[in-house]
């Protein structure tokens, strides 16, 4: 505990020298070292970085470890905010929280909340029902009037989907309801995701399996989102990433979280 008060002691110390006293007092790392919470917004149900033991009710996965490693460095407690995908930057902009767990890099996001660096990237990987196997197998053969893509509002793949498929039908599921549900149900042909959810997907749902399209291109980058005018908060979070990655601590969360999918 001790440490936890030095450490605290000589970030604002550094951050006192080092910027003028209206931008430290403003900002939201001076806050939640004097309120001893930092308060993290998560969906809890992006596995398997985000979500909830449906055993425990506790929040894991590999964001939750970041956000617990982030708030033990600065010597202070993590504080879970529940949220959905379709309001977690608005979450940012209300100051509802301090940070969010990774979200996918969007233009559109960055009008109004920043980033962090980057520390992670994904993939997007359509779902189908096993019972259509061989029925679609390029991205090409979703792209039909015939074809029904669910997605869930408020995602990258949203967005991505109505690109890539403007032929095709696109149906949104408003969180807690999921995209792969409505393959599940029938009601589509197809979902859209990451491919770290979608392999999680396929081992929990044996109806469902990936339609074999070529993965890899156009790989999206998955960063912390942070008020946006908050460039001391930013740059804290951006310096701290990076100590973690010289010190090997995303490697160890891949190997924990991701090396099954």
């Amino acid at each position: 505990m001790r440490s936890f008060k030095l450490l605290k002691n000589i970030i604002l110390s550094v951050m006192m020298l080092a910027l003028p006293m209206g931008l430290l007092a403003q900002s939201n790392l001076k806050q939640i070292l004097e309120r001893g919470e930092l308060r993290v917004g998560t969906t809890g149900d992006w596995n398997p970085m985000t979500l909830i033991d449906p055993a425990t009710q506790k929040r894991e996965g590999f964001d939750i470890d970041v956000a617990t490693a982030l708030a033990a460095d600065m010597g202070v407690k993590v504080v879970f905010v529940p949220t959905t995908w379709k309001t977690l930057v608005n979450g940012i902009v209300a100051d509802k929280y301090d940070m969010s767990t990774s979200a996918s890099l969007s233009p559109k996001r960055a009008l109004v909340a920043g980033y962090s660096k980057s520390y992670f990237a994904v993939v997007d990987v359509p779902l189908m029902n096993r019972s259509s196997a061989g029925k679609y197998n390029s991205w090409e053969d979703l792209n039909s009037p015939s074809v029904t893509v669910a997605v869930t509002m408020g995602t990258v793949q949203e967005k991505r989907a109505r690109a890539l498929f403007n032929k095709a039908k696109i149906i949104t599921v408003s969180a807690p309801a999921r995209d792969y549900q409505e393959v599940l149900a029938g009601r589509a042909d197809a979902s859209m995701t990451s491919n770290l959810e979608a392999a999680n997907l396929v081992k929990k749902y044996k109806q469902l399996q990936r339609v074999p399209v070529q993965e890899g291109r156009s790989p999206t980058p998955l960063a912390m989102l942070l008020p946006q005018n908050d460039q001391v908060w930013i740059n804290y979070v951006n310096h701290w990433i990076d100590l973690k990655r010289e010190r090997g601590f995303f490697k160890e969360l891949e190997a924990k979280w991701l090396s099954g999918n």
